[in-house]
């Protein structure tokens, strides 16, 4: 079997839309290699790979990636209580402004969805 037998593609187009042909090497893993494979392995839910990655995310205050990441991890089935949570309990391991921040980016997504 070949690499693209092996390959398969969810139709994520998140690198795609956000550099079209400026940065071919970054749309390739983000869209083939992050989302199509890493984020589709049987090991973890998607549920469980968002928490992870909004954790991440939080620690090395990162709250541009965080942005995208917290609302994924609504359409991967965390609750905002649960989101809530966790970033309290992350402030604790990550640092308060870490926490502050990401629960700020948390606070928006919500009332922009209200």
């Amino acid at each position: 079997m070949t690499d693209n037998q092996n390959e398969k593609n969810t139709g994520w187009t998140g690198g795609q839309n956000a550099f079209g042909d400026f940065a071919p090497g970054m749309v390739h893993y983000t869209d083939k290699v992050l989302f199509d494979e890493v984020w589709e392995r049987a090991g973890l839910s998607k549920r469980d790979r968002s928490l992870i990655t909004i954790s991440a995310l939080t620690a090395l205050g990162k709250m541009d990636q965080l942005q995208f990441h917290l609302a994924f991890a609504r359409r991967n089935g965390v609750t905002d209580d649960e989101l809530k949570e966790a970033l309290l309990h992350l402030a604790f391991y990550s640092g308060w402004p870490n926490g502050m921040g990401a629960t700020t980016v948390l606070k928006n997504i919500v009332e922009n969805d209200a």
